[in-house]
């Protein structure tokens, strides 16, 4: 009897249970908020900033086990150009962070100026046209007498024919 194959899984799953203890000893429960920053706060400011650390307050010893700890720190890197734009819109990346957990978690934000780490986005290679495919977008630009317009229509269409898209002919 052959044992059924364990499915593949996603790295994502895998995420949290190896950064655990160094994302714990910066204050993140998870490193959801690390993942989904571009989609908490957006692409332009994920683009200048990144979360650094969220800083809790001690509980008081007394304090009732069972109750929800009071709204913590968010220590945000930004980029020293954009950090007076940040301070502007601290109001707005609480309530989207907060909003993202689903209960308010963050109280404040402390800024720290420096440089952010950003993931470059690989660009696809276009593949080379065809003879085909170089003779239909000389066609089509052929009409064109300006010549800056033609070479950037021409660049234009080979692009969209190389990337696959499908074109009437």
């Amino acid at each position: 009897m052959r044992r059924p194959r364990p499915l593949a899984r996603p790295l994502a799953e895998f995420l949290d249970v190896c950064l655990s203890p160094s994302l714990a000893a910066q204050g993140f429960a998870t490193s959801d908020i690390i993942m989904a920053w571009p989609d908490i706060v957006g692409e332009r400011l994920s683009a200048f900033t990144q979360p650094l650390k969220i800083e809790w307050k001690r509980k008081a010893p007394h304090a009732d086990p069972e109750a929800r700890p009071d709204p913590a720190t968010l220590v945000i890197r930004v980029e020293s150009a954009f950090a007076l734009e940040m301070q502007h819109l601290a109001p707005t990346v609480i309530d989207r962070v907060n909003t993202h957990y689903g209960w308010r978690c963050i109280g404040k934000l402390v800024l720290k100026q420096g440089p952010v780490r950003r993931v470059e986005k690989k660009r696809p290679v276009a593949r080379p046209l065809t003879s085909a495919e170089r003779e239909k977008v000389d066609r089509a630009v052929e009409p064109i007498r300006e010549e800056s317009l033609k070479a950037a229509l021409d660049r234009l269409g080979q692009a969209i024919v190389s990337s696959g898209s499908r074109t009437k002919a």
